[in-house]
């Protein structure tokens, strides 16, 4: 029988502009908790959004709430909202934003050029979570800034080109750049990992990936994630891929497609334009290595539910040895309650959450020790991950026809 795990642990969400608590902060950042005269990391948050909508935002909210300890929310760049869009009715939204953390000590800018560069050893990290197209531009300003390191949303940039250029730039300056691949930290994966090791050569692993779109829903669904599933959807196992199995664009020796699970169809969106896409795929990678990995997305997995991931453990004669999922039943629960008390949030904030406290928390640790957080992916992961997303998806889509 295989071995089951609760991944249960969040930490808590709170509504904004609140007075509550601070977060409570899983058994795995414990040994993190410091007063809050320790020293911290300086952050400042590129691309904030709405409040209950934007990613930036809810990387502001969770470190404004005390749940990062070695790190600080000094500043917000919102250049829309900010600018162009300030008198909107969403501008007139943020600027609720605005005077209720400004007494908090949070300095907001129009622009990446009215930052202050670091204080005398503190380190100071940017965290872009603004549109894809405009993170390229985004990552030379911020690192002309003078900022220490960049944590950067994912994937990155539209293309690999883009990716390569981003990090040949930040190599020049020699600052580096982490992405914000949840799934690389999050404790499913980790067990998944640890129960691979453990059971021994030929043990292999599947990383189930499930969404909750309904059928017709997809014509939609296809023309607003035009890049297609590999660079969307299942880009966080692909990071996965890269970071713990080595997979690479050009090491790639065999890869086999699930022809039963595996469903490739062209829609018409709403605009009227076709796209190509999978609404199904689960394949095997094998590289010139050696190492065996596979990845299962579907798009209508959960329909109608709030989405889910596992990860399954074989071992050398096929038998499934371990199984972790997130959400588990423990988990489900406690986001239904968030969710119920913040209906207006995007659901999955209150899913990730301890992931996204765990990556700026050991983001925030690493730089005061001048050391690399632990398991975070690098942007030379992003880019090889995109390689593999290029490399896979024509190749697929071939073998499926």
């Amino acid at each position: 029988m295989a071995l089951r795990i609760n991944t249960n642990g969040l930490g808590r969400v709170f509504r904004f502009a609140r007075r509550t608590k601070s977060a409570t902060l899983a058994p795995i950042e414990a040994a993190a908790q410091m007063s809050s005269s320790a020293p911290k990391s300086d952050f400042v948050v590129v691309g904030c959004g709405l409040p209950g909508r934007g990613m930036g935002w809810y990387h502001a909210h969770q470190m404004i709430e005390g749940q990062v300890a070695s790190g600080r929310l000094t500043d917000i760049v919102e250049p829309w909202f900010l600018g162009d869009g300030k008198d909107t009715p969403a501008g007139a939204a943020f600027e609720e934003l605005v005077q209720a953390w400004e007494p908090r000590g949070i300095k907001f800018h129009k622009s990446v050029d009215t930052i202050s560069p670091p204080e005398p050893g503190t380190p100071k990290v940017a965290l872009i979570s603004g549109r894809t197209a405009d993170n390229p531009h985004l990552l030379e300003e911020v690192i002309n800034a003078g900022v220490t390191a960049v944590f950067l949303e994912k994937p990155g940039a539209p293309t690999v080109g883009e990716l390569e250029s981003m990090t040949a730039f930040a190599k020049s300056k020699n600052v580096p750049v982490f992405m914000g691949y949840n799934k690389n930290v999050t404790p499913y994966v980790t067990a998944a990992l640890a129960a691979e090791k453990a059971a021994g050569e030929g043990a292999s692993t599947k990383f189930f990936h499930n969404n909750a779109y309904q059928k017709d829903e997809l014509p939609e669904c296809f023309e607003r994630n035009a890049e297609g599933m590999l660079k969307n959807m299942a880009v966080h196992e692909l990071a996965l891929l890269v970071t713990y199995y080595g997979v690479r664009g050009d090491n790639i020796a065999k890869c086999e497609p699930d022809m039963e699970y595996s469903s490739c169809q062209t829609l018409v969106g709403p605009g009227g334009s076709d796209f190509t896409d999978f609404d199904k795929i689960g394949f095997t990678v094998t590289t010139t290595e050696g190492k065996t990995v596979s990845v299962y997305a579907d798009r209508c997995g959960d329909a109608g539910g709030g989405g889910f991931s596992e990860a399954v453990v074989y071992d050398a004669a096929g038998q499934e040895v371990f199984r972790s999922r997130t959400p588990d039943a423990e988990l489900e629960a406690v986001v239904a309650t968030k969710q119920a008390e913040h209906p207006d949030w995007m659901p999955y904030f209150h899913l990730q959450d301890l992931d996204y406290v765990t990556l700026k928390q050991r983001m925030a640790a690493a730089m005061l020790k001048g050391d690399a957080p632990e398991g975070m992916a690098t942007i030379d992961v992003a880019t090889e991950t995109l390689k593999v997303a290029e490399y896979l998806t024509p190749l697929l889509q071939s073998q499926l026809k």
